[in-house]
């Protein structure tokens, strides 16, 4: 099951798989702005990066993707790795593509792995419960929008 990074020539694929979880999430307007997110993720400064992972025998099909970004804990004094998405299409679940590419970040990181988990995604909490990840006892989430 290869988890390969994503290159220029996949944006479209990327904008294509985050809409696709948008939607699978309940919001059904998000349309995002290709060009846009090319020069996030690999123009002069990138400030994020993709894992993309392909089911077994198709190498010529995306299966999902993991979403990231450094961050860096204070605390442990290493930097770590922001899950901000990881998304498999329902036709490709159940083969262990998610665990593929949450490995993929692990063995890039001594630090923490850390993402969110929208509540009541009671499939999601056993997913990752059954991966040793826990939830943060403690902190809540705070936002500032421009």
């Amino acid at each position: 099951m290869p988890v390969r990074d994503a290159v220029f020539e996949d944006v479209e694929e990327i904008c294509s798989l985050i809409e696709e979880h948008a939607v699978y999430e309940e919001k059904h307007d998000l349309k995002l702005d290709r060009a846009e997110m090319s020069g996030h993720l690999f123009g002069p400064e990138p400030k994020a990066w993709v894992l993309m992972c392909t089911p077994p025998g198709r190498p010529d099909v995306i299966a999902g993707f993991a979403f990231c970004s450094w961050n860096f804990s204070t605390w442990e004094g290493r930097p770590g790795i922001w899950l901000d998405d990881l998304f498999i299409r329902p036709e490709h679940r159940r083969h262990g593509l998610g665990r593929e590419l949450l490995d993929a970040l692990r063995a890039r990181t001594t630090g923490r792995v850390e993402w969110d988990m929208q509540a009541g995604n009671a499939k999601a909490e056993a997913f990752y419960a059954q991966l040793g990840a826990e939830p943060v006892p403690g902190w809540i989430r705070y936002r500032w929008r421009p």
